[in-house]
């Protein structure tokens, strides 16, 4: 989310509901609100020098479905799924041969919020 859609759905409440550091008050309400027309996850991520966290949660039918979750989780005889991809599993996505969910829907082609604002641009 860019600083000015943060300002925008803010309703002048503080950011860091449910855990996250962007998601208001105001936009979560708005987030349940849309899940009514279809289930859509809110997702943070943030890495550096491949160390990082992810954070997500999932909304559907007005309410909230999944999460909020920060940990990969592991089964029996699998590798760790992180937050994002099980958000992702939960909206639909499959992952593909060696890749995870996050990798296969494309979340991997931008590391900048800016380069993600201008890829909506075009």
């Amino acid at each position: 989310m860019t600083d000015a859609l943060v300002d925008s759905v803010a309703d002048g409440g503080d950011a860091e509901v449910l855990g996250f550091r962007r998601l208001s008050a105001g936009f979560e309400r708005m987030l349940a609100g849309w899940s009514v027309a279809g289930p859509l996850a809110y997702v943070e991520a943030e890495y550096f020098g491949g160390v990082g966290e992810e954070r997500a949660a999932v909304w559907a039918d007005g309410a909230s479905v999944l999460g909020p979750l920060d940990v990969p989780v592991k089964r029996w005889f699998s590798r760790p799924v992180g937050p994002v991809s099980q958000a992702l599993r939960r909206l639909g996505a499959r992952r593909g041969l060696g890749r995870d969910e996050f990798d296969t829907v494309g979340l991997d082609r931008h590391r900048w919020t800016d380069d993600w604002a201008a890829s909506g641009v075009a």
